[in-house]
């Protein structure tokens, strides 16, 4: 185990939320443009607390995904900076909970806070256990040339490349047809024979 489960699911949860844009979506499509659809990206993962389901929550969440997409590419003083802005700003309340069958863990804002200010005080902690253990290079961007998407590698031998599946394959698809056409180039064509 790298991290506390707590902070492993977090950062899950958050490039889950990432992938959800237009460009690392599995569709190519936004993917978050209702309050069911977030409602079923926070039940899938464990939210508990407050959720108002409203079209204003909707939006700032999607300013959260924004804000995080652009904290997961960052360096590790440049990442500490960005924590340190959520922390300085956002109402703090650090508290350990137990709930929907998991065991204790650390919730960073109190439940009623907005949905949004949890999610950027959550992250933020999830990210000083990241910085602290010195292993940002475990929060990646996809390499799939075509891709958005990000993705967080648990890897024991730190080698995930791609947010998906799919795009692991189209890679490898691309790759293997551009070998292909190398090796037709120079061939003789067969009806050129005498």
């Amino acid at each position: 185990m790298h991290f506390a489960y707590d902070t492993e699911d977090v950062l899950e949860f958050d490039a889950a939320l990432i992938n959800t844009a237009p460009g690392a979506s599995r569709s190519g499509e936004e993917e978050l443009v209702t309050t069911a659809q977030l409602r079923d990206l926070l039940e899938e993962h464990g939210w508990s607390g407050r959720f108002d389901r409203d079209e204003q929550e909707l939006a700032e969440v999607l300013e959260v995904r924004r804000d995080l997409r652009r904290v997961w590419a960052l360096d590790r003083d440049a990442m500490v900076a960005a924590v340190n802005a959520v922390l300085d700003t956002e109402e703090l309340a650090p508290h350990l909970v137990r709930h929907d069958g998991k065991d204790w863990h650390l919730h960073a804002s109190p439940s009623h806070a907005p949905l949004a200010a949890r999610l950027r005080l959550e992250t933020a902690f999830a990210l000083v256990d990241v910085i602290r253990a010195d292993e940002t290079d475990r929060l990646r961007e996809c390499g799939a040339e075509d891709c958005d998407g990000v993705l967080l590698d648990l890897s024991r031998n730190r080698s995930k490349r791609f947010c998906s599946q799919r795009c692991a394959n189209r890679t490898n698809m691309t790759a293997y047809r551009r070998r292909q056409a190398g090796d037709t180039v120079g061939r003789p064509d067969s009806g050129d024979a005498a």
